[in-house]
C-alpha cells in the first residue's frame, strides 16, 4: 500500500509541475483561499484517483478538462466512485475556463455555499488513516 500511495505522491507532484494553462489559471483564482475563505489544494490523490483541485472541507472536487474527456467512460466511472464516497464533482472545459473565468467561478461559488461543511474531510475517507488502520 506504501508503494502504491508513493507513487500516487509522485505523479500528483507532476501533475503540479505540468498544469495546463486552464488548470494554472484555475488555480491561480482559487489558491490562497481567494474564494469566499475556502481552501483549495491542486492534484489531490483520492483514493486510485488524481484530482485537478479539491476544496477538502466541502469536499468539492473540480476538474478541468480538455477533449480527450468527452465522452469518457472512465472519467464517469471515476465521478462515481467520488460521487459514492461522499464528494461532488464539478467538469470545466479548458476552453470554458480560459474564455470564461469569472462564469467558472461563479458556478464553483454557488456549488461551495450548497455544500455543507463536513469536518471530517480531512482527505480521502478510504485511507487507512480515516479507517482507523494507522494510528
Amino acid at each position: 500500500m506504501r508503494k502504491a500511495n508513493a507513487v500516487r505522491t509522485t505523479r500528483a507532484r507532476r501533475l503540479r509541475r505540468d498544469s495546463t494553462d486552464a488548470e494554472n489559471a484555475l488555480w491561480y483564482r482559487l489558491r490562497a483561499r481567494s474564494l469566499d475563505g475556502h481552501k483549495f489544494v491542486r492534484q489531490e490523490p483520492i483514493g486510485n484517483y488524481i484530482v485537478d483541485l479539491i476544496c477538502r472541507e466541502r469536499g468539492l472536487i473540480v476538474e478541468v478538462d480538455g477533449g480527450q474527456h468527452a465522452n469518457n467512460v472512465r472519467d464517469a466511472a471515476r465521478d462515481q466512485w467520488l460521487v459514492e464516497h461522499h464528494y461532488r464533482v464539478l467538469r470545466f472545459w479548458n476552453h470554458d475556463v480560459l474564455s470564461n473565468i469569472d462564469g467558472v467561478l461563479e458556478v464553483i461559488a454557488t456549488a461551495l455555499a450548497e455544500t455543507p461543511p463536513h469536518p471530517d474531510r480531512k482527505g480521502d475517507p478510504t485511507s487507512p488513516r480515516k479507517r482507523g488502520e494507522v494510528s
